[in-house]
């Protein structure tokens, strides 16, 4: 008989913020916090004019969710919207670069898997990351109306 992990809950205040790419990135659950072996979910913050660098993921598919905002994504260089309730699937090894284009800030949840064999072989940046001033990751995400 196979032996279950417990369920684990992990507060986005217990994360910390990954900026190299742009935005505020949050992995909330990861092998590292929970013990998950199939993959990992977090959190994107981006303030508006905002973006995250384009990439790939060769090992992994990436599903994005935006909770709020008015995003829109390039994959493989073909500029799509992508608006607060809507949903995307990244197929591996396709180009992906997001944009926050609202005036509001906006999140989005996403996951990837399955894992690469190697975390540092999971993502391949295609450019740099630009740091607008003022831009959310300076600062930790809102937590104004969160719901645990």
């Amino acid at each position: 008989m196979t032996r279950q992990r417990p369920p684990h809950i992990v507060d986005l205040s217990e994360t910390q913020p990954n900026t190299r790419r742009g935005g505020d990135l949050r992995a909330v659950l990861t092998p590292t916090s929970v013990g998950c072996t199939s993959g990992f979910m977090g959190l994107a913050v981006m303030a508006p004019g905002e973006h995250i660098a384009e990439h790939y993921h060769p090992y992994s598919e990436e599903f994005v969710y935006v909770v709020a905002g008015e995003l829109e994504v390039d994959l493989d260089g073909e500029a799509h919207p992508l608006l607060t309730d809507q949903g995307l699937l990244v197929p591996m090894n396709v180009r992906h670069r997001f944009r926050n284009v609202g005036g509001t800030e906006a999140r989005m949840v996403f996951h990837l898997g399955p894992l690469a064999p190697d975390p540092k072989l999971g993502h391949v940046d295609t450019e740099e990351a630009v740091h607008p001033e003022g831009s959310a990751w300076e600062r930790p995400p809102d937590r104004a109306g969160a719901v645990s």
